[in-house]
């Protein structure tokens, strides 16, 4: 497939007239053709007004025919072959098989959400029949299912090109919930989101559905996006991004006449927690896993192993031993754009004034690569230093040494919101587990034991999200089957005829949905 260079708005691909965005190939620092021209708020208007115009015929589309659109989005994806694999490489400077995964994910999450729309239980069906003979007052018929929200503004991720982006985890559960969505591209890799983008029109086009349904935009600015935010018809938006970027879009949004809801994913540090007895039994096997987690992808994930926090001893010296023994063996890799090498350049350097550098990474030896680094400080210097609770995107993280146990729970109980906390544990350590984890549930949003941090699995009990500033929403997901619930909405149903009443509240049933009817879950 030619890329183009154009926005597509409905089925329409269309030239901007703002400044153009052309991808660079971190790898080599050249550019890529073609350019991509930024829309303007009148474009915007125009994909805004055709989302409007195709969302009650959307939002009514049956479970079947709105999961087979699910599926021939991700079939569609699978079908441009090579040309989505060789032009996301290039753009982004991550490893083929890193790329084909993450192609692997997004059609597989697009798949999952089509089986979740079968289901139906995302419609939260509940009944509580009339009762006309109760005193003193009677009850009348009451019916609640949930609804899609209206069109959802979406913005693509610089670290996933795919899973994150035009056909990701916010565009696939605003699409499953019955939403038509506009996505902003990523300025990083504008190639690889037209491709996705055509896929999608073609499957818009495909199952016969309104054009509206769903949008490409580009821009270099700020006016797509909070002209997209500000717009009236636009009643949510998803965003995978920087801290900075996430708050200002949430003010955007609230400051509106009729503000909503905002799913920002931003900012966290993933604190690792070594415990006594795993620490004592395999601080060797601990450091080897550690190191792995936290260069894999030159540390670009949100869920990178940031922080590492245990109690002082020899088992901790053992595991910052091995881990500086390992990580000078440790490639420099290139990382997604050179704005974000520059970014976690200055990170580092911000770090090293107030921590201790014990160990890095093999030096760069071409454009844009990450070197690894791991510091060291004491409990209270963290507690006493916002600058070292700073995320740094990219492949560093600092161990806290603390003198007991009531020194973890401050390091703890001072952290902001995270997306995860890892705990690493024997038997002999669950009491202090125990007792850490009520301080750990209101910090994070995914708690794990024994493992690490990077690696999001999609499906129906993952939780990706946290407490500010890891997500702008707490009570939300970004990944899993539970992301739909962002774009939907109660509404109850009183004293309706049945005939009146959509399929998934009539007397009958004939959707075959399970609802709670009575108080009691039908079979």
């Amino acid at each position: 497939m030619t890329l183009t260079g154009k926005m597509l708005i409905g089925q329409h691909a269309i030239s901007g007239d703002r400044e153009a965005i052309q991808a660079i190939n971190p790898a080599t620092n050249t550019r890529l053709e073609p350019s991509y021209a930024g829309g303007s708020g009148a474009h915007v208007e125009q994909a805004c007004a055709l989302a409007w115009a195709a969302f009650d015929a959307y939002r009514d589309t049956s479970q079947a025919d709105r999961a087979t659109f699910l599926e021939t989005i991700a079939a569609n994806i699978e079908a441009l072959g090579d040309a989505l694999i060789d032009r996301a490489v290039a753009e982004t400077g991550l490893a083929r098989p890193r790329i084909q995964s993450e192609r692997g994910r997004t059609c597989g999450q697009l798949r999952t959400f089509a089986r979740t729309v079968r289901a139906g239980e995302w419609l939260d069906v509940r009944v509580d029949a009339a009762q006309p003979e109760r005193q003193p007052l009677p009850r009348a018929d009451l019916r609640q299912r949930h609804v899609p929200l209206g069109p959802v503004a979406v913005f693509g991720a610089s670290n996933f090109p795919l899973a994150f982006s035009v056909a990701g985890g916010d565009s696939a559960s605003a699409l499953a919930a019955g939403c038509p969505v506009i996505v902003k591209a990523h300025g990083a890799h504008p190639g690889t989101s037209e491709l996705v983008g055509r896929a999608v029109a073609k499957a818009v086009n495909d199952c016969g559905l309104p054009e509206g349904v769903f949008s490409l935009l580009y821009g270099s600015g700020r006016e797509v996006g909070i002209a997209l935010v500000t717009d009236a018809r636009i009643k949510a938006v998803g965003f995978t991004g920087s801290r900075s970027g996430g708050v200002a879009l949430t003010q955007a949004a609230q400051a509106r006449p009729e503000p909503i809801p905002v799913y920002a994913e931003m900012s966290s540090i993933n604190p690792v927690y070594l415990f006594p007895a795993a620490l004592q039994a395999r601080a060797e096997g601990l450091a080897q896993g550690f190191v792995a987690s936290l260069t894999q992808g030159a540390g670009q994930f949100c869920t990178h192993p940031g922080l590492v926090v245990a109690v002082a001893g020899s088992a901790l010296e053992r595991f910052i031993a091995t881990a500086s023994q390992l990580l000078p063996g440790c490639a420099a890799q290139t990382m997604l754009t050179p704005g974000i090498f520059s970014a976690y350049q200055a990170g580092v350097a911000a770090l090293a004034e107030h921590a201790q550098v014990v160990a890095t990474g093999a030096a760069a030896t071409g454009p844009n690569q990450g070197q690894a680094h791991l510091f060291v400080t004491q409990a209270n210097a963290f507690v006493a230093n916002e600058h070292l609770q700073a995320e740094v995107f990219g492949a560093a993280s600092l161990v806290v040494v603390c003198a007991n146990d009531d020194e973890v729970r401050q390091v703890c109980e001072h952290l902001e919101g995270q997306l995860t906390a890892t705990l690493h544990l024997d038997e002999n350590d669950l009491v202090h587990a125990k007792a850490l984890l009520p301080v750990l549930e209101r910090k994070a949003g995914r708690l794990l034991v024994n493992g690490w941090p990077t690696g999001v699995e999609v499906c129906d009990a993952m939780v990706h999200g946290g407490p500010f500033p890891a997500t702008s929403d707490s009570r939300s997901t970004s990944v899993g089957t539970a992301a739909i619930l962002r774009f939907l909405r109660p509404v109850c149903y009183q004293a309706f005829p049945d005939s009146l009443l959509p399929g998934a509240l009539q007397h009958a049933n004939p959707l075959r949905l399970r609802r709670l009817v009575n108080g009691h879950r039908e079979a």
